[in-house]
Parts: C-alpha cells; sequence; structure tokens
C-alpha cells in the first residue's frame, strides 16, 4: 500500500511540473526552481536576449514555467527586460514579443583566442562591449606551453591599460584551433603536436588564476556570428571556418551543439577520396585536405608564385579567372559536404567564415552545390551567406564564452 501511495505521489508530481525537469529522488521542489533558474539563465548567456516563446523552445520548459521563473528573476534582478522587440515566431503577424536578457553586472571578463598563427586577447565588459585588446603574430601549432605563456603575458598588459589587473577578472573564455575532448578536457593531440596531452583550460586557469572556460575556434565562430553576426536571430545554423584549417560550429534550435565528446561539426576531417592527401589528423583524403588555405595556395604556386592569403582574396576582388577557378572550386567540394549536413539537420543560415570566407567565389561555390546536391526542401530553407565579423569571430565568441559562464556560475561575480 505505502509502495503505491509512493508510486502515485510520483506521478503526481510528474503532473504537476510538467514540462519541468522532473524531479529527483532525493532533491527538494527548491532544487527543482533552482535548476530550472539555471537552465534559463544558461540559455540567455549563451543566446543573448530572447523572448520567452524562444526561451520555451530553447529549454523544453513549459510556457507557465517560464513566465513565472522570468519574473522571479527579474524581480531579482539577474534578467532584465530589452527595449528590443523580436520579430513574431515563424514570421507570423501580431505584436512583437518583448526581449529578456541578463542584467548587465559588475566585473570584466577577458576572451583569448590562439590560432595556428596568432594570439589575440581583450578585456570587456559584462555586456560584451571590448574595452581593450592587443594581438601577437606567432607560431602555434608545434609550441602549446610557450603559447599560452605569451597568451598569459599579453593578457597581463591589456588588462594593465584598463587600470585593473588580471586576478580582478571574473571568467576567461579561451579559444583554440582544435576539438577539445569533453571527457578529459584536453586538445587533440594529433591536429596541434605541440599541445599533445594537454588540457589548455585548465593549464592557462592556473597562470591566470581565474575560472577559465575554452571551446573551439569554429564553435565559438557559430556563437559570435549568432549572437552579433550574420546569423542573428537564426534557429539553426552551421557555421563553417575556412582557413589554415576547415571546421564547422553547430547551433541547433538556439543552443550550441557539441556532441558527446566534443568533436561534433569536425567536416575537415569527413574523407572525400580514397587516394587523396595524408590529413594531419592522420587519415588520407580529408576534405581539409582539398580546400585548405595552404592547399590552395599551393595549387596556384606553379602560375603565380609565392602568394598569400591576402594576395589570393586580392587576386578573387580583381576577378582573376584563375584564383577564381581555384576558390569557387574548393567552395563547391565544401558545398557538396555541407549539403548532407543541410538535409539532416535542416538549418535556416550556413555561415561561412575563416580568412577564405571573404571570397565570393568561394561562397558562390558552396551556395551553388549545396542547392544541387541538398534535398530540394532543405535547399530552399538554408540561406548561405559570409560572415560579418570576420576574423574576429574567434575573439568575441571567446569574450561571450566568459560572459555565460560568468551568469552560470557567478561565485565571483
Amino acid at each position: 500500500m505505502q509502495k503505491a501511495q509512493s508510486r502515485g505521489g510520483f506521478y503526481c508530481a510528474l503532473r504537476t511540473y510538467r514540462g519541468t525537469v522532473p524531479p529527483v529522488p532525493g532533491h527538494t521542489l527548491d532544487d527543482l526552481r533552482a535548476a530550472n533558474r539555471r537552465a534559463v539563465t544558461s540559455a540567455l548567456g549563451d543566446m543573448g536576449p530572447m523572448s520567452r516563446a524562444d526561451l520555451v523552445r530553447a529549454t523544453g520548459l513549459s510556457a507557465t514555467t517560464i513566465s513565472s521563473l522570468v519574473a522571479d528573476l527579474i524581480e531579482s534582478g539577474a534578467v532584465a527586460e530589452t527595449d528590443d522587440r523580436a520579430r513574431p515566431h515563424k514570421g507570423g503577424s501580431g505584436r512583437p514579443p518583448v526581449l529578456v536578457a541578463l542584467a548587465v553586472r559588475p566585473g570584466q571578463v577577458a576572451g583569448i583566442d590562439i590560432g595556428h598563427h596568432h594570439v589575440r586577447v581583450a578585456v570587456a565588459d559584462r555586456a560584451g562591449t571590448i574595452l581593450a585588446e592587443d594581438q601577437t603574430e606567432t607560431d602555434t601549432d608545434s609550441h602549446g606551453e610557450r603559447t599560452l605563456e605569451q597568451a598569459f603575458s599579453l593578457l597581463e598588459r591589456v588588462v594593465a591599460s584598463t587600470g585593473g589587473r588580471v586576478p580582478d577578472l571574473v571568467w576567461a573564455g579561451l579559444c583554440v584551433p582544435g576539438p577539445i575532448d569533453r571527457r578529459s578536457s584536453r586538445l587533440d593531440g594529433g591536429v596541434l603536436p605541440g599541445w599533445r596531452g594537454m588540457a589548455p583550460g585548465v593549464e592557462m586557469q592556473e597562470r591566470l588564476g581565474i575560472p577559465v572556460a575554452v571551446d573551439n575556434d569554429a564553435n565559438l565562430g557559430a556563437v559570435a556570428e549568432h549572437r552579433q553576426g550574420a546569423a542573428e536571430g537564426a534557429s539553426d545554423l552551421i557555421y563553417v571556418k575556412v582557413a589554415s584549417g576547415l571546421g564547422a560550429g553547430l547551433v541547433l534550435a538556439g543552443r550550441l551543439h557539441r556532441g558527446a565528446t566534443g568533436i561534433a561539426g569536425e567536416v575537415g576531417h569527413v574523407p572525400v577520396r580514397d587516394d587523396g592527401l595524408v590529413c594531419r589528423c592522420g587519415a588520407r583524403g580529408c576534405l581539409e585536405t582539398e580546400v585548405s588555405a595552404l592547399r590552395l595556395l599551393e595549387m596556384l604556386r606553379p602560375a603565380y608564385g609565392d602568394l598569400d592569403v591576402t594576395g589570393l582574396l586580392a587576386l578573387d576582388a580583381a576577378a582573376d579567372p584563375g584564383a577564381q577557378r581555384v576558390l569557387n572550386d574548393a567552395g563547391h567540394a565544401i558545398g557538396r559536404s555541407l549539403a548532407g549536413l543541410c538535409t539532416v539537420l535542416n538549418p535556416d543560415v550556413v555561415v561561412i567564415g575563416g580568412s577564405l570566407g571573404a571570397s565570393d567565389s568561394l561562397v558562390r561555390g558552396v551556395q551553388t552545390a549545396v542547392e544541387h546536391f541538398a534535398q530540394p526542401d532543405a535547399a530552399a530553407a538554408v540561406d548561405v551567406r559570409p560572415g560579418r565579423l570576420g576574423h574576429r569571430a574567434e575573439l568575441v565568441g571567446a569574450v561571450a564564452l566568459a560572459i555565460a559562464r560568468a551568469e552560470q556560475y557567478p561565485l565571483r561575480g
């Protein structure tokens, strides 16, 4: 009899809190509500300002629960309604919904962008306004420890220029040019040989003395372009970074999708040729070996001599036939691989970023291939466009990551 009553109470709780996270044995309803509050602030931290209806879709909580939680968060000062209004869902008519956003709190954050050949750092306020930044050119792939030391020294100087100190920062976001294993927090050493065995977020945290969140460049580029770039307002996004490597970041239903181990979006390492070149990941014939900036420059060298990416883009802008052909072919190869993703994921936007994302010829090649090879309805739904933030996307994304973590875990805020 007692067992039946217990079961009845459990199902009653499920009915009462339908649309919320189900109660866990041993946890109180206060624990449940706190978890739901974190779900809302996490969504706002990841996505920026959202309507209440957007929060329902992003969190899976019920409309009634969201309405109650947002009211509580506004009353506590953690969330505020903005002066901006969103577009009606799916373009419908009617009054545009009011947006809510995380309230700006005191304290500054840092963004650190480590690329294959550069280190960029920035200090920003909790609203994401960058207060100061700097960068240096360096070979990062072969020198993990040295690169982290350079990033630390550069950040110290930038923070000092604002009159602050690194220990006073709330959080730091770290961008690295390779996939992070979510189970171990370590970087894939096959892609970056000088980082083998390193957990860059942990090691940077030891240097800075503040919490550090880490993610790869494509993921953070996706976050930046989604929050304030070419895909602002999109629900489902594929961001493709085309530079010395090739990677993608996926935003699905408004949330960054990292996958089970953190390597979701590694389109550059999808095999496209059985007899292709050996890739730096150890496989043969990966897409990256066909379309990376280094590969395209190598293809053009017999006719054009030594070129760099800047020169290649200048030739493309000047309508040079050879440069346009190579870039368009590369875009077509990328688009053919993306077509399958578009058919499976049905995104509304594909953003082409990275240094080669500025090439009109490459973007047109992607557009043409997606239109041709994706399932017709998926192809009709997706808009392929160049990125808006250019080389700053990853730095902006690192700052956004730090702000999101500061709101989710406000112990230092």
